[in-house]
Formats: C-alpha cells, structure tokens, sequence
C-alpha cells in the first residue's frame, strides 16, 4: 500500500500558527522554571520549554523567552538566572509559574543559589548561569548563559510537556510488570510454593522462584528463613545479562545464547568467552553458583531503584555495572580442600514448552560450607525443582 504524501510546501508568510503549533507539538520537551533576583531585590521566574545545553568548553546553556514576557524583562534586570528542571510530580508548580499570578512565590519554597538565584525546592536539578549574550531570533530571544553553578538535587523522573499536556517519561521495560508471562509465572510459583516453604525451614535459608520474563529475571515468590535474609521481595527485578540467567539457557539455540552475550555491558572478548565457559558448565552441571560479592554494596537497594515504576537510566546503568562487577564469582570449581561462602545456588524448574522459564533458587547460606555440604544443598534444591516440574506438567 502506498502512503499519501501529506506533506505541503509554502512561504514563510502561509505557514498556519496552529499547523506549526501542532507540528511542533510532537516533540516533547523538559520542562523548567528559570528563576532569579530582579534589581527590586524580588524574586522573579518563568516557565520555559525550550532550555537547551549549547557547549561544554565553556558551558553554556540556552534558553527562549518572548519578546513581549514581562517576566523575562523582569529577569533580565538580575545579574544571574538559575534553571530549575521540574520533577514529573511538580506539574502545580510549573502552572503556578505559568499563571499571571501576581506573585508566583507564594507558598513556594525555595533556596538560594551561590549567585543569589532561586532554587525551587524539589527540582531535580539546577544550573546557575551569568548572562552571556542575548540575541534576536524572530519573535523570541536566545539567551545564552554561561554556567557557574550546578547540581543534581532530587535524582527523579522529569516533567515534560508533550501534544499540549504534561507527563512523564517511561521506559518501554517498564512495561514488564503488565507481560502476560509475568501473571502465567506467578500461578506456576503458586503450585511450587509448598516446596519452596518446606526446603527454605528445613535448612534455614532464604529461597525463590524466579521467572524469565522479557529481558529481566523477576522474583515471582520468596520463603526467607535465614537469619539475614537475603532475598529480595516479590516483584524485585534484574536484568537478563551475563554472567546472570545461565540457568535459563540451558536449552537455548545459538542466537539466543549470542542475543545474551550481547547484553554483557562494556566486556572484552576474554570475559565473554568465560560468561560462555560458564554457561557450558551450567549446563553440564544442571544448576548455577555464585559466591558472595562485596558485602558494601547495597545490592538490594540497587533492585529496588531498578525494579522502581520511577527507575531512571542511571539506575539501569548501576545495576548492569554491580552485575558486571561480579563476573568473577560464578560458577567456580569445587576443591574437596576448601571452602566456601555461598551467595546463591540456582536450579531451572522444567516446565511446558508454552510456560514462561522459572528457576529455584537458594541464599542466606551459612560461610565456610563443604564441598559436601554444597553438593547436599544442590541436591536438596534439585530436588525441590523436581518437585515442582511434577505439579507443572499435570
């Protein structure tokens, strides 16, 4: 099927305001208030859609007021403005500072900047900047400010106004807590919860089911019986990325084992080949270890910020450099003469073809444990699996 070209050519003086509007309208931007101290000695403030970073050497910023905004002029009277990026639950601030109130600080509280400026408190971040050029640019000017003072204040999704309404941004893997497999792993959770109880009192340990879903491995039903118990709650989730989810590619074709090593953030060649030692062992094995990463990182904080319905790219990012930072303490040889302190052992739980991957898996594990007293939890876990592979192809 052909699509029609709706596409028209016109002057300058036939482009419709509300053609362009809408047009334009389709590119959705952050929304910001850029404050200041007028020469009165009051504070001052607009809302602005068109901020933009204009240099790093040197730092500048831009932003694009009317000619005709009173407030601009007002601002304009200051020796510095500050940009305030809204965060997404400060819609009512932003249309206070849109308003033609008379004074759009009341009741907002606020901060002054190093160079005197308002910092709206909330914002996610701020930038204090001197006035470096104000130029003429049709109808708006461009102003162009050179950046002195900056911060990330309150880490959170922005506000951004989009098609004449205000929103915010959602990552599509946001979508995943909604996957239909989700809700399919949650009922085959169900019927391996009573092995799933009974194996985590009889060895004090913390134990789950967990489920493949999309890119992410999610914890669908937890038994916590250790003394620190160290698994995270129900609905936390974890990228899909190597050295993590072995255990789910144990029959996997080779596309999808080189769709994994893809996901690997930042490895040489060297590291990928041993993520595939690895899963070659996994698979010998039939189940997956992992010994006890740094105990100073907060890993269970880091799966909350990333299982989050407000997760920001930054999170994603620590999340996949903690797994990354970890490669090294999977699937290790046993030595009869050693031993170890465990941080999880992972079993898959088979299951009908049309049923999304679940897996076992065991923590809380005292220090200091056998080769044979690892084989015995191995076995005990295997067996749980086994257990409940039964109840799922009735």
């Amino acid at each position: 099927m052909t699509q029609l070209d709706t596409t028209v050519a016109v002057g300058d003086e036939d482009i419709d305001p509300a053609l362009f509007r809408e047009t334009l309208g389709h590119y959705p931007t952050g929304v910001a208030v850029v404050t200041g101290i007028a020469e009165d000695g009051t504070p001052a403030g607009m809302v602005v859609g068109s901020f933009t970073s204009v240099s790093l050497d040197p730092p500048l910023v831009a932003f694009l007021p009317t000619r005709e905004s009173g407030s601009f002029a007002r601002l304009r009277t200051g020796k510095t403005f500050c940009v305030n990026v809204l965060a997404s639950d400060q819609e009512q601030t932003c249309r206070r500072f849109a308003s033609r109130a008379e004074d759009k600080f009341e009741d907002v509280a606020w901060t002054p900047a190093p160079g005197g400026a308002p910092i709206l408190d909330g914002a996610v971040s701020w930038i204090e900047c001197t006035y470096q050029d104000v130029l003429e640019g049709g109808d708006h000017y461009i102003v162009v400010g050179r950046v002195r003072h900056l911060s990330v204040a309150r880490p959170s999704l922005p506000l951004l106004f989009f098609q004449g309404g205000y929103g915010r941004f959602a990552p599509p893997s946001l979508v995943a807590p909604s996957h239909p497999d989700l809700i399919h792993a949650v009922r085959l959770a169900e019927l391996a919860r009573h092995d799933i109880e009974q194996l985590s009192a009889a060895h004090g340990v913390d134990c789950a089911v967990l489920a493949k879903v999309g890119g992410d491995v999610v914890f669908v039903l937890t038994s916590n019986q250790s003394e620190e118990r160290t698994t995270p709650s129900v609905g936390h989730r974890v990228p899909l990325i190597p050295p993590l989810g072995s255990v789910f590619l144990r029959d996997a074709s080779e596309g999808e084992v080189q769709e994994w090593l893809a996901r690997a953030p930042g490895q040489g060649v060297a590291t990928v080949e041993t993520f595939r030692r690895n899963l070659d062992r996994v698979r010998e094995r039939g189940f997956s270890l992992s010994l006890m990463p740094d105990p100073s990182v907060d890993r269970i904080s880091l799966m909350s910020d990333y299982s989050s319905t407000d997760r920001l790219p930054k999170h994603e990012r620590l999340m996949k450099q903690m797994i990354a930072d970890t490669a090294a303490l999977y699937e290790p040889d046993l030595d009869p003469d050693e031993t170890y302190h465990l941080h999880s052992i992972v079993v898959p739980v088979p299951g009908p073809d049309d049923t999304p991957p679940i897996a076992m898996r065991m923590s809380g594990l005292p220090a200091g444990a056998t080769t044979g007293q690892v084989q015995e939890w191995v076995e005990a876990l295997s067996r749980a699996a086994a257990a409940a592979a039964a109840r799922l192809c009735r």
